[in-house]
């Protein structure tokens, strides 16, 4: 089964990472990738723009609007993602907890809804 793992940090605490600590942040993340490339979890995963380059768009009545930024204001801002394979939820969670910024923020394990023509 698919899951997506949703990254949500705090994009002011990555602002005041000195570049030594970003490069140990980073550094982990490439172990993590590389460790669930091996393990067969990885099917995809990327980081995102930062949240001011958002746009959020709408419809209403048939016409469509857009907004800068993101949809809601939060103190976490999604940062990025991973879909990966597990047998089941508990498998996912495991590996979930194991992205670097769990520590820093949390992480959102929402199975994939299959749609198959």
């Amino acid at each position: 089964m698919r899951y997506l793992c949703l990254i949500y940090h705090e994009e002011k605490k990555f602002q005041g990472m000195t570049k030594s600590e970003l490069d140990a942040l980073m550094g982990e993340y490439f172990t993590f990738t590389r460790e669930i490339r091996d393990s067969g979890h990885y099917v995809n995963g990327n980081d995102l723009q930062p949240v001011r380059s958002a746009t959020t768009v709408r419809v209403r009545d048939g016409k469509a609007s857009t907004t800068d930024g993101p949809f809601a204001e939060t103190k976490e801002q999604l940062g990025g993602y991973y879909l990966i394979e597990a047998r089941d939820l508990n498998e996912a969670i495991q590996v979930a907890a194991r992205i670097p910024s769990a520590r820093l923020g949390s992480i959102e394990v929402r199975p994939i809804q299959e749609h198959h023509a």
